[in-house]
């Protein structure tokens, strides 16, 4: 049975006053401030302009969707958007012919004596946010050459093309630049870093300036390497898919390697040549739950996108369309089931290969989306939201219940109040101090890439590390990842994530795609670290319950729970603890809802855009065309023919 909460808010009305309901494929008419993307053969999105056209030079070269993904993989992590090609890539691919959906687990782990005792016998209470310490191994080269190899159709030469260009120097756009000055009294700390970016060091301004052509000679150097070794296999009668891995050897145990760990080791990083070598990037089977006939798919637990597909499957039991879009229970019940997903991804969710196992069968069953969702209250917050208990759907008992215990003892007080573990809950507590640092860690984002071909090859990815300011290990020119700091240090906040060498953190990076009647539906992915799932959730609302285009639902607005521990952020716990209640809403959100929001518990503050930049594809079966949505945000841009 669906649950309505229409009934208890009488007076409700949606956000924007202005949508009016037409026929046909999409029934939401709003207009949008970017008009949407339209193409037959292919498409190409991601989060800079320079990097979609990297993807459409390979379209128009002849290459699949995955050449071209890989392609604006390269490119943005040339271009520090904001990563690098030290960080992590994650990534969906529907495969024609298999007609199913592919998981790319491109991750790094953590490196030889990245343990507990060592973290915190330096004072941590969770790793590092920056420097060689905060790095997982590199998973973004070998992640395009294990792609390209296996499901691309070109040479990493012609696929890193425009990336060797873009090294050789390119006018550099002013949100890179500027994130550069910003951070220059990091980058200042590391010498190999500083002599990359800080281009005319002693003058008032360090950083290049916007429109100024940025040369990065290391780099370069670095990826004409892996093309020689690419074409040196070829040349002695390697297949295409050997000579591309050849390229991977170089970068993971030849001389790239041996220059990587030497310049990350020299500021006392914990990477070693083995480490490299024995990483290797891992093919999986993806997640998978079924919305209303929509298969929806996500990686595994080694991500939040599990959190997601938990979400669904509670708001599966709500009259959703009925609520009307962003109405007082709509946001209400969506922020509860959110809130509760979140609340199992914090204790439950870390790399599968490690014990203990996430019990994802159990959380990811109807069953137990149905009992999450009957503890909603429609009347109010409840700031006090714990993990539940999944193993019973596994037909297992819970070995953490001990845990659990201890963690609802250390929440909620015998005064019936929040105590050290979470906050104390205070209704106006985050109007006025919801400070920019937390804003950053709960918003940090880097970029996501989207492709379609008419063949039907689908490629969605959300790769991120080595952020600005970037440690850059030695004279390579790549920025290593600052993954490391998912990690936890106390059991307490979760078993399952603990850091130990040789394990993934779990991220927060999240690509998602759909199947309806086993075809492509929806491609879709956002960056934003803890908001991903939350954005993506409800632009997948946005389409399937209110007929929103792509572009719409990119640019529509979203709210945003603080109501969770942070995956990234400063070292010590108080820096990471829930803001029970806490909601961001778009500043035109009318002021009935809320009044009626603020009488349910919740402590509101609004921002200007708040919808995450999403990039989309949308597969329109009755036409046989591709409709793109991306981001008003900042400089996403797709192209399409």
């Amino acid at each position: 049975m669906q649950i309505s909460f229409r009934s208890i808010f009488s007076q409700t009305r949606p956000i924007l006053s202005a949508l009016f309901f037409i026929s046909g494929s999409f029934a939401f008419a709003q207009q949008t401030q970017k008009p949407p993307l339209h193409g037959k053969n292919w498409m190409a999105i991601t989060g800079k302009p320079l990097a979609a056209t990297a993807g459409a030079q390979l379209f128009q070269q002849g290459g699949n969707a995955v050449d071209a993904a890989c392609a604006m993989l390269g490119a943005t992590c040339t271009m520090w958007d904001v990563l690098s090609w030290g960080g992590e890539t994650q990534a969906l691919i529907y495969h024609p012919k298999l007609k199913k959906v592919l998981a790319i687990n491109a991750l790094g782990v953590a490196p030889t004596g990245a343990t507990v005792d060592f973290f915190k016998s330096r004072g941590y209470e969770f790793p590092p946010e920056f420097g060689p310490l905060a790095a997982v191994t590199p998973g973004t080269p070998g992640g395009i050459c294990y792609m390209l190899a296996k499901y691309g159709t070109k040479s990493l030469k012609e696929v890193l093309q425009p990336s060797m260009q873009m090294a050789a120097g390119y006018p550099i756009e002013a949100q890179t630049a500027n994130s550069i000055e910003r951070g220059k009294a990091r980058i200042k700390e590391w010498p190999y870093s500083k002599a990359v970016f800080l281009v005319h060091e002693g003058e008032d301004r360090e950083a290049p300036e916007a429109g100024e052509i940025f040369v990065q000679k290391d780099l370069l150097q670095t990826l004409e390497k892996m093309v020689e070794a690419e074409q040196n296999a070829l040349a002695a009668g390697k297949s295409r898919e050997e000579a591309i891995m050849a390229a991977h050897d170089r970068f993971y145990t030849g001389d790239i390697a041996a220059e990587f760990v030497r310049g990350s080791q020299e500021h006392g990083g914990l990477i070693t040549m083995e480490d490299l070598a024995n990483w290797h990037p891992i093919e999986e089977k993806p997640l998978q739950i079924n919305y209303k006939g929509i298969d929806v798919y996500k990686l595994q637990s080694w991500t939040q996108g599990p959190a997601m597909l938990q979400a669904l499957n509670i708001l599966k039991q709500f009259d959703l369309k009925g609520m009307g879009y962003n109405s007082a229970p709509y946001i209400h019940t969506v922020y509860q089931a959110m809130n509760l997903a979140f609340a199992d991804r914090d204790f439950y969710y870390g790399d599968p290969a490690f014990q203990p196992k996430t019990p994802i069968d159990g959380l990811l069953s109807d069953d137990y989306g149905t009992a999450r969702a009957a503890s909603i209250d429609p009347e109010k917050n409840d700031p006090l939201v714990q993990p539940g208990d999944p193993y019973p759907y596994e037909n297992r008992t819970n070995p953490y219940t001990n845990l659990l215990k201890e963690r609802l003892k250390l929440t909620d007080t015998t005064a019936g109040e929040q105590g050290d573990f979470v906050p104390k809950h205070d209704a106006t507590a985050y109007q006025t101090n919801t400070d920019s640092l937390y804003m950053d860690r709960l918003l940090r984002g880097t970029t996501s890439i989207e492709a379609a071909d008419a063949e039907g090859w689908v490629v969605s990815i959300t790769p991120s590390g080595g952020w600005l300011p970037a440690f850059i290990a030695g004279h390579t020119g790549v920025g290593m990842s600052q993954r490391l700091q998912s990690f936890v240090l106390d059991s307490l906040v979760s078993p399952f994530n603990v850091v130990e060498p040789g394990k993934r953190p779990r991220v927060t990076l999240t690509p998602a795609m759909a199947l309806k009647e086993g075809k492509p539906f929806l491609s879709f992915a956002v960056q934003g670290g803890d908001t991903q799932d939350q954005n993506l959730l409800q632009f997948f609302l946005n389409v399937v319950e209110f007929g929103m285009t792509p572009q719409q639902a990119a640019e529509a607005a979203n709210i945003n729970s603080n109501q969770l521990w942070l995956s990234l952020g400063g070292t010590k716990l108080d820096d990471r603890k829930p803001r029970p209640g806490s909601l961001l809403l778009d500043k035109r959100t009318p002021a009935d809802v809320v009044k009626q929001l603020e009488s349910m518990g919740y402590s509101i503050q609004f921002g200007e855009r708040n919808s995450g930049p999403i990039n989309a594809i949308y597969f329109d079966e009755k036409h046989g065309t591709l409709w793109g949505g991306s981001s008003n945000h900042g400089e996403d841009y797709g192209i399409a023919w």
